[in-house]
């Protein structure tokens, strides 16, 4: 006999979570938003929603969206001091079934998605229809992910790409390269375009001006950028704004992504306006010989609030389709 199953998703980045019911139109229901470093582990939170919902976790077929690697038992979240197995998970909180994606993979399921009420594009250059779409995010890290269209589907590549190098273009971006090498042995991109990243950014920028920095976290300098009471801000975001550019380009590049490149996470919606008077899109573009593939490559911020418990949505419906055609 077959179960009445209750699909629960959840996006779980390395500052918020957030967890919903998905309902018979495939909508994300029931939403509710918790802070990580409030809880010492997944499970905790998890046992608080099915206890606050009155959910049968007997019934639960779960798709988890989570910003860290997911091909091992054993998770180690990049940006959170979670450990967890996810097989003793399953058996602990006695779920149906049991599925884990990286959290950009699950917002690579979400873009094709996406409708124009839920993007801004920036730029111009116009996206051919199932080519591939190359997805980076800032937010407490740097996401990275890809989706192909392959055997008359969407397909989503999940991948760590926030964690490359970090190449330096202009000669301010070597300074604050050789100011972060001071701090780090290696310097990747989620050094500079995070949260993190734009602390960093700012701090570098005082130490190049040989002036004091002030303890502004990532927020408080993004909003002295925006109403112009602080110039070495005003600095700091033009210049996250250009690296960006500069990543973002790289990624059209590494998989020609006809389909478009999407900016996720929680930062860059918050400053569009910037970002599109900016010099974001004119170093997207700056590829010297590969210039005009980038030109027609378009480029936009995801607006949608909840992209990730889209996407493990989808994930979680195929997922489930998948089983049923088995039986």
């Amino acid at each position: 006999m077959s179960i009445d199953v209750i699909n629960v998703v959840a996006d779980i980045g390395g500052t918020n979570l957030r967890i919903g019911v998905v309902g018979a139109d495939d909508s994300v229901n029931d939403i509710e938003l918790f802070q990580c470093n409030e809880f010492e582990s997944l499970k905790a939170v998890l046992e608080i929603y099915f206890s606050k919902n009155a959910i049968d976790s007997t019934r639960v077929n779960a798709c988890l969206a989570i910003a860290c690697p997911v091909e091992q038992d054993l998770i180690n979240m990049t940006n959170l001091p979670w450990q967890f197995s996810q097989s003793e998970l399953k058996a602990d909180l006695n779920l149906n079934r049991l599925y884990l994606i990286n959290d950009y993979t699950a917002i690579a399921w979400a873009v094709p998605k996406l409708s124009n009420a839920q993007k801004v594009k920036i730029g111009g250059g116009e996206a051919v229809p199932q080519k591939p779409i190359a997805i980076c995010g800032p937010g407490t890290g740097l996401g990275v992910a890809n989706v192909i269209w392959a055997n008359d589907q969407w397909i989503s590549i999940g991948g760590e790409g926030g964690h490359v190098d970090f190449a330096a273009v202009d000669n301010t971006e070597v300074e604050i390269l050789r100011f972060l090498q001071h701090k780090y042995s290696r310097v990747s991109y989620e050094q500079v375009l995070s949260g993190l990243g734009i602390e960093q950014i700012y701090q570098a920028l005082c130490s190049i001006k040989g002036i004091g920095s002030q303890a502004y976290h990532a927020k408080d300098i993004t909003a002295k950028a925006i109403d112009s009471s602080c110039d070495v801000c005003v600095e700091t975001l033009n210049q996250f704004c250009k690296i960006l550019g500069s990543f973002a380009g790289n990624l059209a590049l590494t998989t020609l992504a006809a389909g478009g490149v999407y900016i996720a996470g929680g930062i860059v919606p918050r400053f569009i306006e910037c970002l599109k008077h900016s010099e974001f899109r004119a170093r997207f573009v700056a590829k010297n010989r590969f210039t005009a593939i980038n030109s027609a490559i378009p480029t936009y911020v995801i607006t949608e609030a909840q992209p990730g418990l889209l996407g493990a949505s989808a994930y979680l419906i195929q997922q489930n389709s998948n089983e049923a055609l088995c039986r």
